[in-house]
């Protein structure tokens, strides 16, 4: 933790991040603690190691395969919601992602806000290659970013790509040299951190919900946003520093 930004970071570099329930666990328990600090404006998610994350760990795979079907579904709506649980954050999320983000590890990254990824970095929703209908949320989350056809392509073929098609598909937002990651992350944190707490966590909660909108929904949404923020200290306190030709100090109320 560094002031209002904080980090999450996946712990199993001799694996490649590899996802596991107890790893859901501990993020879903991590996230209700971070969710409970007032001061808290962004959260970082990353790896360890030589990559972001390459998916589901094969043991899990293995063991779900002599289980029954019932018993399955159960255990993986709860894998799913664990690592999820990161889209119940009331702040914005960046994943810092390198190395590789593969299946369930790309979706993971996709369930964040923003996504700024390494050069040389490799994203793929490789399910089919593995024998597994997509899971995680890639059937939710990949269309919702890059647009029904891409995604289309990516799932059913199971294809590799790497940061720069990324980029240029809209699956992330940045590409930077791999020594320039965390910096570039940090610096984007601090960015959004300097905004006012409020509608930056109404604004993180209308962009995640807006697919199962329609226009006039979203706009009911951002009127009744709004209507509470004219209401905020931080509203007048923006009002006054703009009239005083200074930056504002922002209090979250």
């Amino acid at each position: 933790r560094r002031g209002p930004i904080a980090e999450l970071r996946l712990a199993r570099p001799d694996l490649r991040n590899a996802m596991s329930p107890e790893m859901g666990e501990a993020i879903e328990a991590a996230v209700a603690e971070l969710d409970a600090a007032d001061d808290l404006r962004v959260v970082i998610l990353s790896g360890e190691g030589k990559s972001f994350s390459a998916g589901g760990d094969f043991d899990l795979l293995e063991r779900r395969c002599n289980s029954g079907g019932e018993h399955n579904r159960r255990a993986m709506r709860r894998f799913y919601a664990s690592f999820l649980s990161l889209r119940e954050l009331r702040v914005p999320t960046i994943a810092a992602i390198h190395g590789h983000a593969i299946g369930a590890g790309l979706c993971l990254a996709m369930a964040c806000d923003l996504r700024v990824a390494a050069a040389g970095t490799k994203l793929g929703a490789t399910f089919v290659r593995v024998g597994l209908h997509p899971g995680m949320g890639a059937t939710y989350l990949l269309p919702q970013l890059i647009g029904r056809a891409r995604a289309t392509d990516l799932l059913l073929t199971g294809r590799v790509i790497d940061a720069a098609t990324a980029e240029a598909m809209g699956l992330v937002s940045e590409v930077v040299a791999p020594e320039a990651l965390r910096a570039r992350v940090e610096e984007r944190a601090s960015e959004i951190a300097e905004g006012a707490p409020v509608p930056l966590a109404q604004l993180v909660a209308t962009l995640r919900g807006g697919a199962l909108r329609s226009l006039d929904d979203s706009l009911d949404r951002e009127a009744a946003c709004q209507a509470i923020d004219y209401a905020t200290a931080d509203m007048r306190e923006a009002i006054a520093a703009f009239r005083d030709k200074r930056a504002p100090r922002f209090e979250g109320k």
